[in-house]
């Protein structure tokens, strides 16, 4: 094997065709099973390649990249997010960070429709009926749930995935408000017939559904705390795909056991994989297991992202989905 080939770690399987494309390029360690690497073996990982390309799950935080030694040069993220990358740390040892934005737009903004229409037509509860064999039949007033055409939509972050919902949202008959840190040109705004909110508190008071759609930055971290959420409508819902520490779990877990929120649909947890077990117990609430991406399209999309972000880098030039600290 030609020694000038860069070495490349991936952290977790990869679809066959994203992993035979790399294999084919580089001199690429691949995971034997789908089973995340550990803390260690990520930093061993990164002490003996020239990249390392960790998925959204994996953390490699300031610690790990000290550890790295000189040899480490591109860490190109499996996913659109980078919050589980020390970016400026990274930056500091002259290790570049790529993403895979754009990718996964489309298929995020279908399941943040399919977990608005699932929360507030109750899918699950009539699932779950049907699987245990509960249903007697059509009656006038089973399972009744609301109607999304003519509601009041806040859209919390409007970049390609917000604006992807707030087209599909349109579609439906519902009326599309948003919050983000700039406000859209007039143009934009006319186009996704959206209306801006300077204040993130007035717009959430007003809304019948909210749909987190901004990316976990330390400034969005619980955006929507306790105090937030006791602003939303009783009879309003929440979705999330987008991160789970935007919103404060345990907060928002309180006020639907007690009623002051009518439902949430997450798809993304504040502790990963550690879903508050109170969440599982409600009727109320649709839960998922991060499948915002998951779609075979999405997956390979990403893949070509990350092989395109290599393969630029080893050509000599910057990665075209490069990160940097004034991004986040």
């Amino acid at each position: 094997m030609p020694k000038d080939r860069l070495s490349v770690v991936v952290t977790r399987r990869l679809p066959a065709e994203v992993e035979t494309r790399l294999s084919e390029l580089f001199d690429v360690r691949l995971r034997e099973d789908d089973t995340a690497m550990t803390r260690n073996e990520i930093v061993e990982a990164m002490k003996s390649a020239d990249v390392l390309v960790p998925t959204i799950t994996d953390t490699v935080d300031a610690a790990m990249i000290g550890q790295s030694g000189d040899r480490l040069k591109l860490i190109a993220n499996y996913g659109a997010g980078v919050d589980n990358i020390d970016v400026s740390t990274a930056r500091q040892r002259g290790i570049l960070v790529s993403n895979t934005p754009g990718v996964l737009t489309e298929d995020t903004a279908d399941m943040t429709m399919g977990l608005i229409l699932a929360v507030t037509r109750r899918l699950p509860e009539g699932l779950a009926a049907m699987q245990a064999s509960r249903w007697d039949g059509w009656s006038p007033t089973a399972f009744l749930g609301g109607r999304i055409a003519g509601r009041r939509l806040g859209i919390l972050g409007m970049g390609r995935i917000g604006r992807a919902v707030a087209k599909r949202a349109a579609a439906f008959g519902m009326q599309v408000h948003y919050h983000n840190r700039r406000r859209l040109r007039p143009e934009v705004e006319d186009e996704l017939q959206a209306t801006w909110w300077e204040s993130l508190d007035q717009m959430i008071a007003r809304m019948d559904v909210i749909s987190v759609n901004c990316p976990h930055t330390p400034s969005t971290f619980h955006l929507m705390n306790a105090r937030r959420l006791k602003l939303m409508k009783p009879d309003a819902v929440i979705v999330n795909t987008s991160r789970g520490e935007v919103i404060d779990e345990n907060a928002l877990t309180r006020m639907l056991r007690a009623g002051e929120i009518a439902g949430a649909g997450l798809d993304v947890y504040e502790h990963g994989r550690e879903v508050n077990p109170r969440l599982r117990e409600l009727q109320n609430v649709v839960l998922l297991p991060h499948m915002g991406s998951a779609t075979r399209e999405s997956r390979v999309e990403m893949g070509e992202k990350v092989i395109i972000n290599i393969k630029t880098f080893n050509d000599g030039h910057l990665p075209p989905d490069q990160v940097v600290p004034s991004m986040l």
